[in-house]
């Protein structure tokens, strides 16, 4: 993958247009007819590295699993991947996850969930509910990892899976996460003029479609109202040109209150989900996110 300056990221970004699907309430609903008259391929991309099998099954959902070649996996991660709700999987995500297989050497579970207007906050996070509970009985230790919608989904199925089952994971990473769909954030306005990827009217229209039939403050839907005491370890990264950093800031205070470890990875000048793009910052990243789940999938087995 070829190394981009940081500092191109925001223009180049800017000049694409990326936030046409958030800048204004009709793109957003413009984007939804649109995917749902012609939706986008989800599979993994021919290149993927080599070191990786891909497999996939239909679990209600299509469901891929990576695994490392030549070695014996320890445990699994599953890795809910965004799309503000409404896009599908891409390339970065599909990299990432097989970096995570063959690195952490685990095994990484990827759902294709439903979108809006399809699923639902309450149905899609009972789905990876579910995967969970199954990859602890198949793998052994079990983490979950998400990125911006699906960082949402990855806390609000930590928060359902202690809620309802009594399982405490041993790591989740959150990767530039939604974690509050009110939108309410009064700081929101202050960081608007500096992200040139997501803005609150189109991220209102999806947010409501996305909640279905529960209220928006739901934990289902917006993690960050939910009681965190009780929560295994967090890793949370966020850049500072990023709409929904002061929600992540709101979760590290809300976390260490609860008593909760949470790693706090904050780049100044970096953009949404800044660990998934070709830059130096963004290496790192994915190298520490990689380094974390090494060691959850192997410590716990090792004690």
């Amino acid at each position: 993958m070829a190394v981009v300056p940081s500092n191109l990221i925001a223009p180049a970004l800017r000049l694409m247009r990326a936030n046409r699907v958030f800048v204004t309430a009709d793109g957003a609903r413009r984007r939804v007819r649109e995917l749902e008259l012609r939706p986008t391929p989800y599979g993994p991309p021919s290149r993927l590295r080599r070191d990786v099998r891909v497999e996939v099954t239909n679990r209600g959902w299509p469901v891929y699993t990576i695994t490392p070649f030549g070695s014996t996996p320890a445990g699994s991660v599953v890795y809910v991947h965004g799309g503000g709700w409404v896009n599908q999987i891409v390339g970065q995500h599909w990299h990432l996850a097989a970096q995570i297989a063959a690195e952490a050497n685990t095994t990484v579970t990827v759902p294709i969930y439903p979108l809006v207007p399809f699923g639902t906050a309450a149905a899609v996070a009972a789905g990876v509910v579910d995967l969970v509970r199954q990859n602890l009985e198949r793998y052994g230790t079990t983490c979950l990892a998400g990125d911006s919608a699906g960082g949402q989904i990855a806390l609000s199925t930590a928060l359902a899976l202690r809620d309802g089952h009594n399982i405490t994971l041993p790591e989740t990473v959150l990767i530039s996460p939604a974690l509050d769909l009110s939108w309410s954030n009064p700081r929101i306005p202050a960081v608007q003029p500096s992200d040139p990827w997501l803005a609150t009217p189109g991220g209102e229209v999806l947010a409501d479609l996305w909640k279905g039939d529960s209220d928006i403050l739901d934990p289902v839907v917006s993690p960050l109202m939910g009681d965190l005491a009780g929560l295994g370890p967090i890793t949370l990264f966020s850049g500072t040109w990023d709409v929904l950093n002061p929600d992540a800031h709101l979760l590290v205070a809300k976390a260490a209150a609860a008593g909760v470890d949470l790693d706090f990875h904050e780049h100044d000048g970096q953009v949404h989900v800044y660990p998934l793009l070709p830059t130096t910052v963004g290496s790192d990243a994915r190298a520490a996110i990689v380094q974390k789940m090494r060691r959850a999938v192997t410590v716990p087995l090792e004690a």
